[in-house]
């Protein structure tokens, strides 16, 4: 007896998939025309928004696996948005911070981002948004993480 799947209108994986096309896209648009990524946009958001950090925590709050973070930091430093140093207790770590320059492309964005994010909260209503963000914060394994990343 074959079991059969539930139906991919019903599947979450895939709604999930979906759900994150449709709010990103406008997003990539925005990000192509400052020419970087959504990932290198993740990693300035999270050096903006908490600060100079290593490297393994802003993979966890970049949601980024780290060998895909050393070639966006490695990008990012090249563009000069991001610096690092060394820590001056454990000269064995390093410390990654935003730049005067990555935080002008964080400003030059805002508002778009911010426009971009308040249109799918209108499109879903400020309930349902605020509990779509609970509910999928309440997925991930801290409940969410440190950094409140939601404007893309």
């Amino acid at each position: 007896m074959t079991r059969k799947l539930p139906s991919t209108a019903r599947s979450l994986p895939i709604a999930l998939l979906r759900a994150r096309e449709e709010v990103m896209g406008p997003i990539r648009a925005m990000l192509s025309d400052v020419g970087i990524t959504e990932q290198q946009w993740r990693v300035l958001r999270v050096l903006d928004e908490v600060g100079a950090m290593e490297p393994t925590r802003i993979a966890e709050e970049a949601c980024l696996l780290l060998p895909s973070l050393t070639r966006i930091l490695q990008k990012l430093e090249e563009r000069g948005l991001i610096a690092r140093r060394r820590d001056e207790e454990d000269k064995r770590r390093q410390i990654v911070e935003i730049t005067p320059a990555g935080e002008e492309v964080i400003a030059a964005n805002l508002e778009t981002s911010i426009a971009l994010n308040q249109a799918v909260r209108d499109r879903l209503g400020a309930q349902h948004y605020e509990l779509l963000l609970d509910l999928l914060n309440e997925l991930a394994p801290d409940g969410g993480g440190a950094a409140d990343l939601s404007e893309g």
